[in-house]
């Protein structure tokens, strides 16, 4: 995944970017925002601070959305619920404030690109159909359904959403602060082994324990290759 990050702290531009590489991400940095509706070509998500020594942040969201449908999340010291409104206002498709844990903001980068990506299967009529299958196990993201060779599993919310998070990472590795972030919104001291605990419940009830495979050290994985 290729990130435009417009920032104009080196400071901050010079930690962030290590820390997105080590997650399996290329960057582009431009420290203003002039330029940035010219440096799209290739980029799955732009990180867009708002204090911009040129041109306002928000107005450099809105000249980014005339021309692509880019996904924008906003980093920025701006915490007030008005900012927040005008970033989503203007465009953005996430808003998250500093300081930030970097596995929250790993996620939520994963989150809005699945969330503008075209999936792609679509049915005879047009419909997008939002279901990984994997032999005869069928996960419905949109409807919230697990089928088991043809019988429903009752998850609970937090087990569909991460079976749902690892099965939209298409067998991409999903990293334990990644699934954290994006299922519980914040991380505690007992957060990992929450997580273990819910991934055993999901293999037990799922009968199928080889389809969610541990990377260690790492996090999860959902078997797609079999």
């Amino acid at each position: 995944m290729h990130i435009l990050l417009i920032e104009d702290d080196d400071r901050v531009a010079a930690a962030l970017r290590p820390a997105l590489h080590r997650h399996g991400m290329t960057t582009t940095r431009l420290d203003r925002g002039r330029g940035a509706v010219d440096s799209l070509d290739g980029v799955d998500v732009v990180l867009l601070d708002l204090g911009l020594p040129d041109i306002d942040g928000m107005d450099v969201c809105r000249a980014i959305r005339e021309v692509s449908e880019v996904p924008v999340l906003v980093v920025t010291a701006r915490g007030e619920v008005d900012d927040r409104i005008l970033g989503l206002h203007s465009g953005a498709d996430d808003y998250l404030v500093k300081p930030y844990d970097i596995g929250e903001l790993v996620a939520r980068v994963h989150a809005v690109h699945r969330r503008r990506r075209v999936p792609a299967g679509s049915g005879s009529d047009g419909a997008v159909e939002d279901t990984v299958e994997i032999g005869d196990v069928r996960v419905d993201l949109d409807r919230h359904l697990v089928v088991v060779a043809g019988e429903n599993v009752t998850l609970t919310r937090k087990e569909f959403q991460v079976l749902a998070m690892l099965a939209r990472a298409d067998g991409a590795v999903c990293t334990r602060s990644q699934i954290v972030a994006e299922v519980w919104g914040k991380s505690w001291p007992g957060a990992n082994r929450t997580l273990d605990v819910h991934v055993a419940t999901l293999r037990t009830k799922l009968g199928r324990a080889e389809l969610v495979q541990t990377v260690r050290g790492v996090g999860y994985r959902f078997a797609v290759d079999g």
